[in-house]
């Protein structure tokens, strides 16, 4: 599933790398993208990438509710939960070709993948060299756990997302949102460091206190140290 806001020059190549990870899995797979009060024309995408990538416009201005909808028509696409696996991504993000048939062979509940940045040049080196010291440090190499949470990247059983009352309207942080329920419900959440998504550095993020607003944050803080 991919929430998208004003999303046309990304989404092609988002939708590449989801179609080629579902090509990868062993089960069939629906691709259902959320466009979230675009006006950029994406919508003109709908229907260039087979019958089994389904457009849906909302007017929310919300990624919570967003992703909320999406899976929502997902579920009309999936006759048992039980046999569902739910995964999502942003549309400035690729995911791996093994994305998928790496989340089904874990047996976990709930799977949460790390991020990798494609380029910088949008931000100065500054920020880099902070954004990449402050995960590594909080990524430790010796037994693939992390404590990261990134909407670009994790996936659930449908039976599980679907107990704890799926995502919630939140215009940011709908992601940890969601993880502290299946915590708070028991579920087995598998933190994995080896599932990594590509994303984008840019400065404009589309949701409040998201990664670009991080990266902002982060900006901000090497400006003050120079001071």
């Amino acid at each position: 599933m991919v929430p998208a806001h004003n999303e046309k020059a990304d989404l092609p190549a988002c939708l590449r790398a989801v179609l080629t990870a579902g090509l990868c899995a062993p089960i069939p797979v629906s691709v259902v993208v959320v466009l979230d009060s675009s006006d950029d024309d994406s919508a003109d995408l709908a229907g260039r990438y087979g019958p089994d990538v389904h457009f849906v416009s909302v007017d929310a201005h919300n990624v919570g509710a967003a992703r909320a909808v999406g899976f929502g028509y997902g579920r009309s696409l999936c006759r048992d939960d039980e046999e569902c696996w739910y995964a999502t991504t942003d549309a400035d993000s690729r995911v791996d070709p093994g994305w998928l048939i790496h989340q089904l062979e874990l047996g976990a509940d709930m799977v949460l993948g790390v991020v990798r940045v494609a380029h910088w040049r949008l931000q100065p080196a500054d920020v880099a060299n902070r954004y990449v010291q402050a995960y590594e440090a909080d990524t430790p190499d010796n037994d693939g756990e992390h404590p990261h949470i990134h909407g670009a990247n994790m996936g659930f059983s449908a039976r599980a997302y679907w107990r704890v009352g799926g995502f919630r309207a939140l215009a940011t942080g709908e992601d940890v949102d969601l993880v502290e329920r299946f915590e708070a419900a028991g579920y087995r959440i598998h933190r994995d460091t080896e599932l990594s998504v590509l994303t984008s550095a840019r400065t404009e993020g589309r949701a409040p206190n998201g990664f670009a607003h991080y990266l902002s944050e982060l900006g901000r803080s090497a400006a003050g140290d120079c001071v």
